[in-house]
C-alpha cells in the first residue's frame, strides 16, 4: 500500500488492520480500502488520487476554527477556543433560542440546555452536542419479549397487529412486567411480501403499515407459519377498505393537522411509497428519473397522485396512533417501561431512507461482521450504513431523529449492536471488508440527549468483537448492556457458565435472544439438526457438536440448580441475577422448541414466520405465565 493511500485511510477513520472474530489478525488489501474510500466519498482510485484527496482534507481541517462538533454538559457553562483575531458568532439553541455576539480568543456560550445546536463562528459551523453525563439507572425488575408479527390475531388476518400489542401489554402489565419487547417494526417492503426481515427495514423513521388493525382481514389463520404473500394481500385489502370508508366519512382534522406537523420527511416517505406502487420495491431498479428525489419527474408525480400520497401518510397517523395506544395499554397497567422497542442496525439499501436522504448514506458497501468462530467467512447483512462524514456535517440529525421516533411510543430502547456507535465493518462488493471509525462520543451523547428528553432507559446489544473501551463508555453513559446467558462464561478459567450474581448489574439478562435456540431447543440440539440438515455441518461435525451441547447442557443445570429441565429453574436464575432488568422469552414460558431465526439463512429456514400458540388476551390467565410473575415477584423484581 501507497504512503498516500495508508495516510488517507488513516485520516478518514479506516481500521484496516484488525483482529476478526476468532481472535486472528486480518490486512484489508488496497482493493477494499480504495472502494471504502470511496463510499466516504473520498477519491483514491488511484495513488495521485489519494495524495490530492488526502492534501484537500488535510488543508479543510487547519483552516477551521472549531471542532466538527463538540460535547458537553448539558445545563453547564459552555466556552470555546476561536483562536487570534475577533470574530462574529451565531448559537442557533435546540430550543429555537438565538444567541449571537463577537469574541476574540474565547467564546463564552453560557448555560447550554439539552440538546443539539448549532454554533457558527466566521465561516467555521460546528454541532455542540449538550448532553446529560449520565442516563439515571433503571430499577431492578422485568419483562417479556415476543415476537409481533407471531401473536396470534385477534380480529383477524394472518400476523399480529399492534391492538394486539396492546392486549399483551395490558395483560403482561397485570401480571407485574415492567416492559414488552418486541422486534423492530420499521417500515418494510409493501410491494415485495416475501421480504419480510425486521432487521433490514425500508426505513427506520416510518413504521409497518401491516400491523395496523382493521379488523376486516377474515378469519384468523391458525397454521403455524406465516404465509406472507397471502397475509399481506389480505392486509393491504383491508388497508385500502378502510381508507376507502375513511374518505367517505369526511376525513379527521386530527388527521391533516398531524400530516402537516409531520413535515417534509413524512411527504417524502409518503411520494417513495407511492412510487413503489407504480415502479416496484427498490429504487435503484427504477427508471432513472424517478431514482433522484429532486427530479421534474418525481415532482410531477407527487402532484399527480395526490390521494396516494395521503394514502400512505395516513397510514403512518393510524400506525402511530395504534402503537401509542399499545404504550398507553403498557403504562394503564402498571408497567414502568411500557413497550421495549428495537432499532435495527441499518436500514435497506435501496429503501425509502437511502432513496430520501442518499447524501447520509455509504454506498456501494454494505454493514457486516469480520470472520468468527461461527462464520468462517464473515457477515454481510444487507445494510446500508451510516456515513460518519455526513453525520457531522449535518449534526447528527438522522440518528437524532432516528432514535427520536423510537422513544416517541417506548420507554425501553434496545440499540442492536450498539458496536457500531464505536467501529462499523463495511464489507465492499466481492471484496474483503474492514472496519471504519465512528464518532463515538457524539453518537453517545445523542443517544442520550434523545433518551433524557424522552425519560426513556437505552439497552445496547454490545456482543460479538467488542472493542475496547466500550462497554466502559456505555455504563459511564448510563446505557444497559446484554448478558446472554448461553455465552456468559469464565473465558478466561474453565470456560464454565457463570452464576448470574456474577453479572455485571449495568445490564439486561437474558437467556438467549431471537437469533439463538430457545430453551427446550437449546437443550435438544435442534440448532445443530437445523445446520446438518442445511448443509452447514457434515455429520461428524454434528456428532461432536451435540456431544459438546450435552456437556453444555448438564453444566448449565449444575449451575441453576436444574434437574429436570424445567423452564421455572431458568427463569429463578435469571431472576436472581445481579442485572438490573430481566428479560424472559414468550417462546420460552410457552414451551416452544424452535427459534425465531437461524442466522445466514433467508427462505431455507422459516425465519420470521413462527407464530405463538396463544393469543394475547389469553396471558393473564395462563398458569405458565402467572408462576413467571410469581418467580420474578419471589425475587424482588
Amino acid at each position: 500500500m501507497s504512503e498516500a493511500l495508508e495516510a488517507l485511510a488513516a485520516a478518514a477513520g479506516l481500521i484496516s488492520r484488525y483482529h476478526d472474530g476468532a481472535g486472528q489478525w486480518r490486512e484489508a488489501p488496497p482493493e477494499s480500502i480504495r472502494a471504502v474510500l470511496g463510499a466516504l466519498g473520498l477519491s483514491a482510485e488511484t495513488d495521485a488520487d489519494a495524495a490530492d484527496c488526502l492534501h484537500r482534507l488535510q488543508d479543510a481541517r487547519s483552516r477551521r476554527r472549531l471542532p466538527e462538533w463538540a460535547v458537553v454538559r448539558a445545563d453547564d457553562v459552555a466556552r470555546f477556543a476561536i483562536g487570534d483575531g475577533e470574530s462574529e458568532w451565531r448559537l442557533e439553541c435546540f430550543d429555537g433560542e438565538i444567541r449571537d455576539g463577537r469574541a476574540t480568543h474565547e467564546l463564552d456560550l453560557g448555560h447550554l440546555p439539552l440538546g443539539r445546536h448549532r454554533l457558527v463562528v466566521g465561516d467555521s459551523v460546528t454541532t455542540i452536542l449538550a448532553a446529560p453525563e449520565r442516563l439515571p439507572e433503571p430499577p431492578r425488575t422485568w419483562g417479556v419479549t415476543l415476537p409481533l408479527y407471531g401473536l396470534k390475531p385477534e380480529r383477524g388476518g394472518g400476523f399480529g397487529t399492534y391492538r394486539d400489542l396492546a392486549r399483551a401489554a395490558g395483560a403482561l402489565g397485570g401480571l407485574g412486567a415492567s416492559f414488552l419487547g418486541i422486534n423492530p417494526v420499521h417500515a418494510g417492503f409493501p410491494e415485495d411480501p416475501l421480504n419480510y426481515s425486521p432487521y433490514a427495514p425500508s426505513s427506520r423513521r416510518r413504521l409497518n403499515a401491516f400491523h395496523i388493525e382493521t379488523g376486516t382481514e377474515g378469519p384468523p389463520d391458525g397454521s403455524e407459519l406465516i404465509e406472507y404473500p397471502e397475509a399481506v394481500a389480505r392486509r393491504k385489502k383491508a388497508l385500502g377498505g378502510a381508507y376507502a370508508q375513511f374518505c367517505a366519512e369526511g376525513g379527521d382534522p386530527a388527521f391533516d393537522a398531524w400530516r402537516a406537523a409531520r413535515g417534509p420527511e413524512l411527504e417524502r416517505f409518503a411520494i417513495h411509497q407511492a412510487l413503489s406502487e407504480v415502479h416496484g420495491p427498490y429504487w435503484t431498479e427504477w427508471p432513472d428519473e424517478y431514482r433522484d428525489l429532486a427530479t421534474a419527474s418525481v415532482r410531477d408525480f407527487a402532484i399527480a397522485k395526490p390521494d396516494r400520497l395521503r394514502f400512505h401518510a395516513w397510514l403512518q397517523w393510524v400506525a402511530e396512533t395504534q402503537l401509542a395506544e399499545a404504550q398507553k395499554a403498557g403504562h394503564d397497567a402498571g408497567m414502568q417501561f411500557g413497550l421495549y422497542l428495537d432499532l435495527a442496525v441499518g436500514t435497506h439499501p435501496a429503501g425509502a431512507e437511502t432513496w430520501a436522504d442518499p447524501s447520509q448514506f455509504a454506498r456501494g458497501v454494505s454493514l457486516g461482521a469480520p470472520p468468527d468462530a461461527f462464520s468462517a467467512d464473515g457477515q454481510v447483512w444487507g445494510v446500508a450504513p451510516l456515513s460518519p462524514r455526513s453525520m457531522a456535517e449535518t449534526g447528527f440529525s438522522v440518528l437524532a431523529e432516528t432514535l427520536r421516533e423510537q422513544f416517541r411510543f417506548c420507554g425501553l430502547l434496545r440499540i442492536d449492536h450498539i458496536l457500531g456507535f464505536d467501529r462499523t465493518f463495511w464489507c465492499p462488493q466481492d471484496l474483503p471488508g474492514l472496519y471504519v471509525a465512528m464518532p463515538k462520543p457524539a453518537m453517545l451523547a445523542v443517544a442520550r440527549i434523545e433518551a433524557a428528553h424522552a425519560g426513556a432507559s437505552i439497552v445496547g446489544e454490545d456482543l460479538g468483537n467488542i472493542p475496547e473501551g466500550l462497554r466502559a463508555d456505555l455504563h459511564n453513559s448510563g446505557i444497559l448492556g446484554c448478558r446472554v446467558s448461553v455465552f456468559e462464561r469464565d473465558w478466561h478459567g474453565g470456560g464454565g457458565f457463570l452464576p448470574s450474581t456474577a453479572y455485571d448489574p449495568q445490564t439486561l439478562a437474558a437467556f438467549a435472544s431471537h437469533d439463538l435456540p430457545t430453551w427446550r431447543g437449546w437443550r435438544k440440539g435442534l440448532d445443530i439438526d437445523w445446520r446438518e440438515r442445511l448443509g452447514d455441518m457434515d455429520g461428524d461435525h454434528a456428532a461432536h457438536e451435540r456431544h459438546r451441547r450435552r456437556e453444555d447442557v448438564a453444566a448449565f443445570d449444575h449451575v441453576i440448580g436444574n434437574h429436570d429441565g424445567s423452564v421455572d429453574a431458568l427463569h429463578g436464575f435469571l431472576a436472581g441475577s445481579a442485572s438490573r432488568l430481566v428479560a424472559l422469552q414468550a417462546e420460552d414460558i410457552l414451551g416452544l422448541e424452535e427459534q425465531a431465526n437461524l442466522p445466514g439463512t433467508v427462505f431455507e429456514h422459516p425465519n420470521w414466520r413462527r407464530r405463538l400458540p396463544e393469543k394475547a388476551s389469553g396471558f393473564l390467565a395462563d398458569d405458565r405465565f402467572a408462576r413467571t410473575a410469581e418467580i420474578m415477584k419471589n425475587s424482588g423484581r
